[in-house]
């Protein structure tokens, strides 16, 4: 009898901290999920993030919303994220810098991005790098002929201090031996519409945000930075055409706060990657120029560990800081 209470005792005071695993995972979701995405809405990650919600809501029946926490190059979101409930109902949906970059360009954090539950790599897209048509350039030499000739330096947007479109572009000016000027911005959408308006020159782009600017003629793609021609613009070269080399690309990813239990992120993964097979899905990436792939968690895990060191070395040899 004494043991007896003293296991249901014990099973209580677990319950009441919050570790019952088994049976949070059975029954999730049984509410509203969020995905944080850490930057301004209007990038390629935006659009990803609205269609796996709405497959999942569809899947589920629970609602799922994106929320947007722009700043601090990813930031803030990714701290809201870090800080809250390991329960499989706040999840951080973001391109690579508040996984991987961000710890080489900060002296210091408020959040371990290691210490994020992987949980799928979602898709992947090459940057493309666009000038505003005032720009007198066709071809990746003509720009840099461009920039190397002109009294004033060209400026270039990005999505924010320590983006993937930042970095590119720095790697960019390193490796053609061209000056620029950095004009970061909070998020795709703000720095493509000045982009549009010819506040500023140019920027490399994630694909899929700009690919109906591109078509329009609103913008001009002078390079992919894949490292084969993308058949979404199959008459533009690649970088590494005229810069042996380069390679930009950037991808869209769900981590989960740091002690969410594997039994939930387990569910989550197989979920997603269901949702990224459907026909469908891979269809209306295709139409953005990104390519559907719902990883294992381990998957995601691997694909990160490369772009730290890939992102790393770019910073090291460019000497970019942010501190």
């Amino acid at each position: 009898m004494m043991i007896r209470k003293t296991l249901l005792g014990l099973i209580s005071f677990l319950a009441a901290m919050g570790f019952t695993p088994v049976t949070h995972a059975q029954d999730y979701p049984s509410k509203l999920i969020k995905l944080v995405v850490p930057f301004a809405p209007g990038g390629g990650t935006d659009i990803v993030a609205r269609i796996l919600g709405e497959r999942l809501q569809a899947k589920w029946g629970q609602p799922v919303i994106v929320e947007h926490r722009g700043g601090a190059g990813g930031n803030i979101g990714a701290e809201a994220v870090f800080r809250a409930a390991p329960d499989g109902y706040t999840l951080l949906l973001t391109p690579p810098p508040p996984l991987v970059i961000n710890k080489s360009l900060y002296a210091k954090l408020s959040y371990d991005p290691d210490a994020f539950v992987p949980v799928s790599l979602i898709s992947a897209s090459p940057n493309v790098l666009i000038v505003h048509p005032n720009v007198a350039a066709e071809s990746v030499q003509q720009l840099i002929d461009v920039a190397r000739t002109r009294l004033e330096p060209l400026n270039y947007a990005s999505q924010g201090n320590g983006t993937t479109s930042h970095l590119t572009a720095e790697m960019f000016k390193s490796m053609a031996g061209v000056r620029l000027v950095h004009v970061p911005y909070k998020g795709t959408g703000p720095a493509i519409t000045d982009l549009l308006g010819g506040q500023v020159d140019m920027m490399f782009a994630e694909i899929s945000a700009v690919v109906p600017h591109i078509r329009s003629g609103k913008v001009r793609a002078l390079a992919v930075g894949s490292d084969k021609r993308n058949s979404s613009l199959p008459n533009v070269p690649t970088v590494a055409e005229a810069i042996p080399g380069f390679l930009s690309m950037t991808s869209s990813n769900i981590v989960a706060p740091p002690g969410t239990p594997a039994a939930i992120v387990n569910k989550l993964s197989s979920a997603i990657a269901e949702i990224m097979r459907q026909p469908e899905v891979v269809k209306r990436l295709l139409d953005l120029s990104a390519v559907a792939i719902g990883s294992t968690p381990a998957e995601l895990a691997q694909s990160m560990k490369m772009d730290s060191e890939r992102w790393g070395t770019v910073i090291r040899v460019t000497g970019t800081t942010l501190d």
